[in-house]
């Protein structure tokens, strides 16, 4: 019975090569869309779900009441881990690590490396799983000098990883550290990546404010014992930092601390007055939602196409029925063709995958792979097809099988109304889908492009970030003053840190008239001379910090924010107190972005650096159309004034793309999905226009007959798609506008969405689905009428 199941089924796709390749075509493509987005939705979380003691492991996070505003955020004081290690009996272990890894330099003999790397607690190994090759979890960290590397460092400077153990390391070209033990190389779903790891007590030797409890940054991880209750741990950090910094909280200011499951914290890092909510899961829920909606369209289409059919086969459902097939077995044969016309697809898909991973990897800056040695991959290929095989299947299956052989065999067949409402209700459907996506797809361009091309206050075009290290720093002046003279440079200034992304602040500011009760966390970062014309930024009142000015050293900046949340009307000349050092306001700078667009412009201070920089970068502002020749000139400087690190630098608008990852992958994949949804739903109505072709041929040749036009049967033929694809665009309109609504609250700067925003999307669709149907309309239109009469 099967076997003969499927010869019909081989043979009806064989008899309809035209539909079948169109049903092919529309599945696989839909299927593609949806097993890319599969793997990519399997690969987000995967993200750290191969942790031994994963159930076990909790990150804190903290709360900042403040400014009548909640924070939320995970920095945490250095000296955190351990210290609730010592005092809170349920933490197996605990460990304090830096908020994210950074570049250092190495030097082994004669060979120097830049590598990406962390400052992390002993318990690091023993807590999280990354194997090690060599040494133990135990010792692996248990001394100041103590490194880690990983099995790809150790073969860069050793040849291999027994071969690293127990040498010496040289970092920074300031200070030697012995490699204690070598791990096996990150895998790619590991969330934070490094090369290297150092013991904590060097990171509080390097910045000694670390040890103070008042001051945060770093990140603190748990691990709770077996039996340990979390929700009794969450009380207990609630004002954990209140017995070490009890000037912490006052009438303006309270923070508190909570665990989050460190499994949850790569898809949900977002606050919302002062809670996780959302993150990375926002976009996974949403492409798994558009990966249902394309194979939705597919299937909606397979059944629009089937059913255009259906007329062709009338007679041979009839002759079927009058030889004693009852309905069951007639269903059972329509969806036996549909299954196998969607294994068809799934094969194509899979082919169609593997060609197109390179480009969807590089779209989503992800390195999948198809798992073909997994057996849960092919059993979710199996229940995939199962499905969409029953779904496009099922609708067929049970109108063909509902034909009245008696009728269809004395040529008397019609189609019910109700069938014909049902297949204009899925093209409805379809391009409904379809118009939410594009609407989706321009808006998120706009606000691409919004961020792109916004003014930030200060110009990023031809400005180069060169890192301080080694003896940069000490010998500043000197590469000033030597890089000036050089062609193609137009200026040089120092900055504490990235002035793409600034996210060092205090609350430790007074000025006259401030409040006990209130509370401002200020950002702030140290620059040298001629920052302001370096960056271009716009001075509104006062000046920039100068040398004939010795009393600048204790003096400030302020953005306009700062001067409006400290009351100062005009602020150049007032005093402020900025840890405990008083001085003088002597300049108000235009508000400009130093942070992501999600978040509003804060109350900004700059001061002048004091001694000399051990970190931060130094801006160079080349001339225009001279970037290649400066970059050479200061490549040079810096080899001979810094020959132990190997020069490198950053163009300030890559900095400032990176802040857009998310956003750049949600618009190029928006453009991909909405043009394979418009593509397929253009099959779908393609189908019924054949459909209603195939209905009306009599109608036609009789209108023919009588008189009528060409382009009077094009509009007779057209006018009914148009109709449903106005009704599918009053439809989605409200939809789309409520869901890019919701999605632009994320960004405190953004575009809006205009009324020509769904004029675009609705005349783009309304003049692709005329395009889809014209054919098949005037094809129709122009058939002999005497051939349309004779027809049956």
């Amino acid at each position: 019975m099967l076997k003969n199941y499927l010869k019909i089924a081989w043979r009806n796709l064989l008899k309809n090569k035209t539909y079948s390749f169109i049903n092919i075509v529309g599945l696989s493509v839909g299927l593609t869309c949806s097993l890319l987005i599969l793997l990519w939705v399997q690969s987000e979380l995967s993200v750290d779900a191969y942790h031994a003691n994963g159930k076990l492991l909790y990150q804190v996070y903290e709360r900042e009441y403040y400014d009548h505003k909640i924070d939320g955020n995970y920095d945490t004081p250095a000296l955190m881990g351990e210290e609730l290690k010592k005092t809170i009996p349920e933490v197996q272990y605990a460990l304090s690590m830096e908020n994210e890894s950074n570049t250092h330099t190495f030097r082994v003999g004669n060979k120097i490396l830049k590598l990406e790397g962390i400052f992390a607690g002993a318990d690091l190994f023993k807590m999280f799983s990354y194997p090690l090759l060599q040494g133990t979890a135990q010792t692996a960290l248990n001394s100041p000098l103590s490194i880690v590397i990983s099995q790809k460092m150790a073969a860069e400077f050793f040849s291999n990883s027994a071969a690293a153990l127990g040498k010496t390391i040289r970092f920074e070209n300031k200070k030697d550290f012995i490699i204690t033990a070598v791990f096996k190389d990150l895998p790619e779903n590991s969330s934070t990546k490094f090369e290297y790891v150092i013991n904590w007590e060097a990171y509080l030797s390097e910045y000694p404010g670390a040890r103070r409890w008042d001051n945060s940054g770093p990140l603190t991880f748990v691990m709770l014992r077996p039996d340990a209750d979390p929700a009794l741990v969450d009380k207990k950090l609630i004002h954990f930092v209140d017995k070490y910094a009890s000037s912490n909280n006052s009438a303006s200011y309270r923070s508190e601390n909570a665990l989050q499951p460190f499994s949850q914290v790569y898809l949900h890092s977002s606050f919302t007055n002062g809670v996780v909510d959302g993150g990375r899961i926002e976009y996974v829920n949403l492409f798994s939602i558009v990966a249902v909606f394309v194979l939705l369209i597919a299937c909606v289409n397979f059944m629009n196409l089937t059913t255009a059919q259906s007329v062709k086969r009338a007679r041979e459902i009839g002759v079927r029925k009058v030889m004693g097939a009852v309905r069951a077995v007639l269903i059972r044969q329509f969806i036996g063709e549909s299954l196998l016309l969607t294994t068809l697809a799934v094969v194509v898909s899979l082919i169609l995958a593997v060609l197109l991973l390179p480009v969807f990897n590089s779209i989503t800056q992800k390195h999948i792979l198809l798992p073909y040695d997994q057996f849960s991959f092919w059993f979710k290929l199996v229940v995939i097809t199962l499905v969409t095989g029953l779904i496009s299947g099922s609708y067929p299956a049970l109108f063909l099988s509902s034909f009245n052989p008696v009728k269809v065999l004395k040529g008397g067949m019609q189609i019910n109304t109700g069938s014909v409402w049902f297949r204009k209700g899925l093209v409805v459907f379809q391009f409904a889908l379809s118009a939410i996506l594009i609407i989706s797809t321009i808006v998120v361009s706009k606000q691409v492009k919004f961020i792109q091309t916004r003014n930030l206050g200060y110009d990023r075009e031809n400005l180069v970030y060169v890192p301080v290290e080694g003896d940069l720093g000490a010998n500043f002046n000197v590469f000033k003053n030597e890089a000036l003279s050089m062609p193609g440079i137009r200026s040089v200034a120092e900055i504490s840190d990235d002035p793409t992304l600034i996210d060092n602040s205090t609350t430790s500011v007074l000025w006259d008239g401030k409040s006990p009760n209130t509370t401002i966390s200020f950002p702030n970062f140290a620059v040298g001379y001629d920052f302001v014309p370096t960056m271009k930024l716009k001075m509104i009142a006062g000046r920039d910090f100068s040398r004939d000015f010795q009393a600048d050293s204790a003096n400030y900046i302020i953005n306009q924010v700062a001067a409006q949340k400290i009351g100062y009307a005009n602020p150049v000349g007032r005093y402020i107190t900025m840890w405990g050092v008083k001085g003088k306001i002597i300049g108000l700078v235009k508000d400009f972005h130093f942070q992501s667009l999600h978040t509003q412009i804060q109350p900004l201070i700059i001061h002048l650096v004091r001694g000399k920089l051990d970190d931060g970068e130094i801006l160079v502002r080349t001339r225009p159309g001279q970037t290649k020749q400066a970059l050479a000139s200061i490549g040079a400087l810096c080899r001979q004034l810094n020959p132990d690190f190997p020069f490198t630098y950053t163009f300030s608008d890559e900095e400032y793309q990176k802040l857009y990852t998310s956003e750049q992958v949600v618009g190029k994949l928006s453009n991909v999905f909405a043009f394979l949804a418009i593509f397929i739903s253009c099959l779908g109505l393609l189908g019924l226009a054949i459909f209603t072709a195939e209905q009306r041929v009599k109608e036609i040749g009789i209108r023919k007959v009588l008189g009528a036009s060409i382009s009077s049967l094009f509009a007779l033929l057209s006018s009914e798609f148009i109709l449903l694809v106005m009704i599918a665009l009053l439809i989605a309109t409200p939809v789309a506008w409520y869901a890019m609504n919701s999605w632009l609250q994320g960004f405190a700067y953004r575009t809006q969405v205009q009324w020509w925003v769904f004029a675009i999307s609705g005349a783009m669709i309304v003049l692709i689905a005329l395009a889809t149907v014209s054919f098949q309309a005037i094809k129709a239109a122009l058939i002999n009428p005497v051939k349309s009469l004779r027809s049956e």
